[in-house]
């Protein structure tokens, strides 16, 4: 199964995918612009995770997001972008 996380490199939606992982083996794909917020080494313990898939990326933009919901297919989304 796998997740849709939006935000995922902030403070908030990092903790949330580092403790989804530690207790649930399923796939995040990690969407996150890389603002001000996001940092990726919040997630650098991921680095090597084949569960964890990164995309930089934009919410605002729907052709990116409609492509990666096809392609990925997630039972759910969870949004921590602003």
């Amino acid at each position: 199964m796998t997740l849709l996380v939006t935000g995922g490199a902030g403070f908030i939606g990092s903790n949330f995918v580092l403790d989804w992982l530690a207790q649930c083996d399923e796939t995040i794909v990690n969407l996150d612009k890389l603002t001000y917020a996001g940092n990726l080494d919040n997630l650098a313990s991921l680095a090597a995770d084949p569960r964890h898939v990164f995309v930089r990326g934009d919410i605002g933009d729907g052709p990116m997001v409609d492509s990666m919901l096809a392609l990925h297919k997630p039972r759910a989304i969870v949004n921590f972008a602003a």
